[in-house]
This record gives structure tokens, C-alpha cells and sequence, in this order.
């Protein structure tokens, strides 16, 4: 195997420079969920330049490349997403977003362009016997395009035994692969509140029902839900992310409005945090006589991994990385990811790669960030590896 990884690494350093174009010229032309038109135009013609079956259109913009190889039966996902996010970039670079307002913030060019510098290797000289299916996704940004791409019949179209995804991990040491069994990301939902008063001057308060004290008091009361409802040894959060209520010091408002986000690493506590922020909005409410009004958007659920596929994940990452470039048990995330509905559906893990320290790693939705090119082809490498030993050829069958 270490001759082989030797091999793979080579090749892929020979190609570092085809991978680092299209990570920048990616990064340099942002598209926003459903909009990701030219990179999924550059996936499709490199998937199908290098011999792959291409299917686009799957959720607008996503594009499913199919390669077999000999007559295995098992069928592996691998999974990349492409959109970028909503956020002027700060930094100036050469190859820095050319279209104000947009970036890619999270590193989906990195991802893009590591699963095809995979793709690209396997094509032409892959060591495996099966059916590969490379998912570029659009979407994942808060838009669920795991989730559309499946309602669209993803799975049933292009059948996957397991599947698998990778995601950078800022401020970790650079290279460094990440895996954990069971509940890795958290779920994710956003909650509305909108208390509705009576308002009136702001020099006699004693005429009106200041909507404004009640948020605030609520505001105070929604950061028991964690530190007293939830089990601690469980990681949640509760984020009240915007106050918005009134537009003159002289008026008491007749409504204030607040946003929410509610998290949590699992399902029972995500119930739980739901049903408290929405007793406690109602409670605090009546209590300053005041009306409470919620307006829930799910979002993603808790993203939980499967034990036999991350199990494999990481030992193939370990016979060729070895033990200093692989943690099997890496600490959980609070942010969440639209991975964890396709792992709902299909055993698989997702998994990440340290994005170090330099210049650019900052935190992900940050508009100094910046993918580390110097990951591109250890994670080419990593999914060469895992597609070749969870397609493994069947050397005794074939004598």
C-alpha cells in the first residue's frame, strides 16, 4: 500500500498545478446556491474530457459523474459542494472574487477541486473494481441542496452503498485528517419572535406595553435554555443573533422582532430546545403583557455518522498518512451541514482536513478567508484512497 500511495502522490503532485487553476478560477468566479452555472459547466466538461458518464440538472446546477470499473457490485458517493456565500471579500488577491458581494467563505472551491483532482487520477489510472459516483453539489449554504438533490431522486438514479464528504478545518494543523463516529455536526433550525405591544411616548411609558423590556427580558431568559435544560454533556447552543424594535428615542415601539438560531448534537435535545424557546417566548411575553408571535424554519438535522464507514475512512487515511497526520475521534462541531440528510438515507461519513494556519485560515464565513492550496492534493489523495479500498479489486477471483 505504501508504494502505491507513493504512486498516487507523485501523479497528483505532477497535476498540483491543473488543481490549484481550477481551485482559483473557482474562488475567482463565485455562484451562490442554484446559481453555480459556470462551475458546474467546468465539472461537467472535465468529468466527461476524462471519460466519465456526466448527468447535470439534479437540483438546478448539481452534476453526478458515473465510472465503472469491472463487474463489482458495490457503488461508492463521494461528494463535493460548489456554492459560495453572500460576503465581500477583504483580502486582495490575484485570483480573488472578480463579483462584489460574493466568496467563496467555506472553501467549497477547495472541495470541488480536490474531488476532481481525484476524479481526474481515477479516470486514468484507478485501481478499483465497482461504481464510482462523484456528486458536485450546489446548495449547501443554508439553501438544503443535499436534501433537493435526493427529492429529486438522487439515490435511486445513482445507487450508493456508502457515502462520504470532506470539509476543511480551519486553525487545525494543516493536512491534518479528522474523523469522529456518531454525532459530528449539529442540527440546525431558526426561530422568528416577534413581540407585539402598544405603542406610545417615550415619556409616558405608564400609556403604553413597551414590546422592547419584554425582548430584552427574553433575551436574558432564552440563555437558561442550555445552561439548565439541556443535558451538559450534550453540545447546544442557543443564539439570539438580532434585536430589531423601534427608530426613535423619544417612541416606545409597537413591536420588536428578534432572530434566533437553535442548535444541537441531538435529536431529543433539538426537540426539547425547540419546545422551551417557544414556552419561555410565550411565558416571558404574557408576563409583560405583552403578545408573542413564533415563526420556525427547520434547517439541517444532526449530521451522525456511521461507525463502519468512518472506521474505514480513517484507517485508510492511516495506512497512508500514518498516525501524527489522523485523529480517529476529533471533538464535534456546533455548525451544521446538508450532508447529514444524505447520511440519513445511506450509510457514510464525513470527515475533515486541517487547513492550518497561514495567511487566509481564519475561521470559514469570515471575509478574509481562504482555502489552503496546500491541501489539494493530500485530499485528492485521501479520496484516491478510500475509492480504492472500499471498491477493492477481488485479486482471488481474478487468480
Amino acid at each position: 500500500m505504501h508504494d502505491r500511495h507513493t504512486q498516487v502522490m507523485r501523479e497528483l503532485g505532477r497535476r498540483a498545478d491543473d488543481i490549484r487553476a481550477w481551485r482559483r478560477g473557482i474562488h475567482h468566479y463565485p455562484e451562490l446556491a442554484f446559481d453555480e452555472h459556470k462551475t458546474s459547466a467546468l465539472v461537467a466538461q472535465l468529468l466527461e474530457q476524462w471519460g466519465y458518464e456526466v448527468h447535470r440538472g439534479l437540483a438546478a446546477t448539481g452534476v453526478v459523474g458515473v465510472l465503472r470499473r469491472g463487474t463489482g457490485p458495490r457503488r461508492l458517493g463521494l461528494r463535493a459542494d460548489m456554492d459560495a456565500l453572500p460576503i465581500q471579500e477583504l483580502v486582495g488577491r490575484p485570483y480573488g472574487s472578480c463579483r462584489p458581494g460574493l466568496m467563496h467563505a467555506c472553501g467549497h472551491d477547495g472541495h470541488t477541486a480536490m474531488l476532481l483532482g481525484a476524479a481526474h487520477f481515477l479516470a486514468e489510472q484507478g485501481e478499483f473494481d465497482g461504481t464510482l459516483h462523484l456528486i458536485f453539489q450546489p446548495g449547501e449554504e443554508g439553501a438544503g441542496g443535499a436534501k433537493r438533490m435526493m427529492d429529486e431522486g438522487l439515490f435511486e438514479r445513482f445507487p450508493c452503498d456508502s457515502i462520504f464528504a470532506m470539509h476543511n478545518a480551519p486553525l487545525h494543523r494543516q493536512g491534518e485528517l479528522q474523523f469522529r463516529e456518531g454525532p459530528t455536526m449539529a442540527s440546525a433550525d431558526y426561530a422568528t419572535v416577534t413581540l407585539h405591544g402598544v405603542g406610545g411616548h417615550g415619556g409616558m411609558p405608564h400609556l403604553a406595553t413597551d414590546p422592547l423590556v419584554a425582548a430584552a427580558a427574553l433575551v436574558t431568559a432564552l440563555q437558561t435554555v442550555v445552561s439548565r435544560n439541556c443535558d451538559p454533556q450534550i453540545a447546544s447552543t442557543v443564539t439570539v443573533a438580532t434585536l430589531h424594535a423601534g427608530d426613535s428615542n423619544i417612541v416606545i415601539p409597537n413591536q420588536a422582532v428578534m432572530q434566533l438560531s437553535v442548535r444541537a448534537l441531538d435529536q431529543a435535545q433539538r426537540d426539547l430546545m425547540v419546545r422551551r424557546v417557544e414556552e419561555l417566548a410565550m411565558a416571558q411575553a404574557r408576563s409583560f403583557g405583552v403578545r408573542a408571535e413564533i415563526e420556525w424554519r427547520q434547517g439541517y438535522p444532526v449530521l451522525v455518522n456511521w461507525p463502519e464507514p468512518t472506521r474505514l475512512a480513517y484507517q485508510s487515511a492511516l495506512a497512508r498518512f500514518g498516525a501524527e497526520r489522523c485523529v480517529p475521534q476529533t471533538p464535534a462541531v456546533t455548525a451544521s451541514e446538508d450532508f447529514a440528510f444524505m447520511l440519513e438515507k445511506v450509510p457514510g461519513a464525513y470527515f475533515f482536513i486541517g487547513n492550518g494556519d497561514a495567511p487566509g485560515s481564519c475561521v470559514v464565513h469570515h471575509p478574509g478567508y481562504d482555502f489552503n492550496d496546500d491541501n489539494l492534493v493530500i485530499g485528492a489523495a485521501m479520496w484516491v484512497g478510500l475509492a480504492e479500498d472500499f471498491l477493492v479489486r477481488d485479486t482471488q477471483a481474478q487468480g
